[in-house]
């Protein structure tokens, strides 16, 4: 009789299981595939008779939420976003990614059996709730510091990886996702921005892929170091350049116009002075093999696992022909000294640049970045919390100290010393000036933390497409105001 028993309360269970699935599927994880489809998005899945839970900022901004309408009888539910575009890119996306927690499918056994039952019996089903870890006030700056101009902010916790800020431009009203036509209102955005159509829809934090320039010398520092085959204190000399295929890879301009030439330098000051030439000859002695070995140690060549669905998170790495990632199969092939100063066919994305330097910052340990804080059933109960986790150990906690140093000198008195950082916020950085092959015109990049002595914040911008484009002049300022807003400075 027992052995009955038990086989009929499994029964029942694989029985309810399947209704659940059944019944919620077109309410959550179709709603994903429905988003999907080109001119498709989100309005045919946001009337349901579903109150899917709301979205919350860190400190209790509401940014998504489900609103009540009769019709035929019937309490339907639409969706809303907040009007504040800082969040367009991030939030739509969210909503669409965490469909399972929103709908309330992603829950314990027991508020699933009283939802089914509520649904059953004809009565609301209520969603689950979810806290972000964005900051509203640092979100909203980093668009306003953006305005006009085509680029994107990523600020978080090294320690962590909890994401505060996640901004690109141009941007738009959220709601227009939401609306029959919004799609090409959107692509007009972007065209009028002079960023291209479309492109305003791109989340330029996650998909925007900009040649690193001067940044990823970090990561080339971080491979001579590692490997041993460098110390900080390295000398080279520097005739303003290096020779690479039998062609000069000058310096930056000096203010004559000519070339800097530093002549005899180690290894410390010409990350602080950024001096192409020396990083052009580690990466020949390097090659390009263990150049792109620490790149993928930093997670190059995947995608950060951040909340967003995994078509908004794009991988960084060499590319070539339509943004086909490539591995070089003969390192030889590949030109090392561009590589090391982040030139060449090398592609990345500004949250791929803030692990970067989040990385240095906590000591060589990867934070896994996360947005999802907290999810919370309608009774109030917690379903789930994010813990903070690591991505691995892609250099040495020594490696990263040196690093450290070397990047507080960029701020202290080296590329970035111009942009007046308060020596309080011991800011420890690296500027980076990318060629687009447009002449004078580069993107602006910016990669840090603060304070170095006890990292609270990353931070990485890019700026698209500047005249003189410098780090310094346009990307390092707005992370100093990232930094000290975040800083509560």
């Amino acid at each position: 009789m027992n052995t009955q028993l038990r086989h009929l309360a499994v029964f029942a269970t694989v029985l309810i299981a399947v209704l659940i699935g059944a019944t919620t599927y077109w309410q959550s994880w179709a709603a994903g595939g429905l988003a999907n489809r080109e001119g498709n998005q989100v309005q045919r899945v946001v009337q349901l008779q579903l109150d899917r839970g709301t979205i919350y900022a860190a400190d209790g901004t509401r940014l998504a939420w489900s609103v009540p309408h009769k019709k035929n009888g019937q309490t339907i539910y639409s969706r809303k976003y907040t009007k504040n575009p800082a969040f367009a890119q991030v939030i739509p996306a969210l909503d669409q990614a965490q469909a399972a927690s929103l709908s309330g499918t992603n829950t314990n056994l027991t508020n699933a059996l009283t939802q089914e039952l509520d649904r059953l019996g004809g009565k609301t089903v209520h969603g689950n709730d979810i806290k972000l870890t964005l900051k509203p006030s640092a979100q909203a700056l980093a668009e306003r510091l953006l305005a006009g101009r085509c680029g994107a902010v990523v600020a978080m916790n090294p320690k962590t990886g909890a994401v505060y800020a996640l901004a690109s431009s141009p941007t738009y009203d959220p709601n227009l996702v939401l609306q029959t036509g919004g799609q090409a209102k959107i692509a007009k955005v972007g065209g009028a921005g002079g960023c291209g159509l479309n492109s305003a829809g791109l989340n330029r934090a996650t998909q925007g892929l900009y040649p690193p320039g001067s940044t990823f010398k970090l990561v080339t520092a971080s491979a001579a170091l590692d490997s041993g085959k460098f110390t900080p204190t390295s000398r080279f000399i520097d005739p303003g350049y290096c020779i690479e295929y039998g062609t000069k890879v000058s310096n930056s301009s000096s203010p004559d116009g000519g070339s800097e030439i530093f002549g005899s330098i180690d290894l410390s000051s010409a990350l602080e002075h950024s001096v192409n030439s020396v990083f052009c000859n580690i990466g020949k002695a390097l090659g390009a093999g263990k150049i792109l070995d620490y790149a993928k140690r930093y997670g190059f060549y995947s995608s950060p696992p951040v909340d967003t669905p995994s078509n908004t998170v794009y991988p960084s790495g060499l590319y070539k022909g339509h943004r086909q990632l490539w591995w070089p199969k003969n390192p030889v092939r590949a030109d090392a000294g561009r590589i090391a100063f982040g030139q060449y066919k090398l592609l990345a994305t500004p949250l791929q640049m803030a692990l970067v330097a989040a990385t240095i910052g906590n000591r060589g340990d990867e934070p896994r970045p996360y947005l999802v804080q907290k999810v919370t059933a309608p009774d109030g109960s917690t379903v789930s919390t994010t813990e903070p986790g690591s991505l691995g150990h892609p250099i040495s906690a020594k490696t990263a100290a040196q690093l450290k140093q070397m990047m507080r000198l960029v701020v202290q008195g080296g590329t970035a010393a111009g942009v007046g950082f308060n020596p309080s916020l011991d800011v420890a950085g690296k500027t980076g000036t990318a060629e687009l092959g447009l002449g004078n015109v580069y993107d602006s990049w910016f990669t840090s933390f603060a304070p170095a002595s006890n990292p609270k914040v990353a931070v990485a911008v890019v700026v698209e497409k500047q005249p003189n484009g410098f780090g310094a002049t346009y990307a390092a300022p707005i992370a100093k105001a990232m930094i000290e807003n975040l800083l509560h400075r």
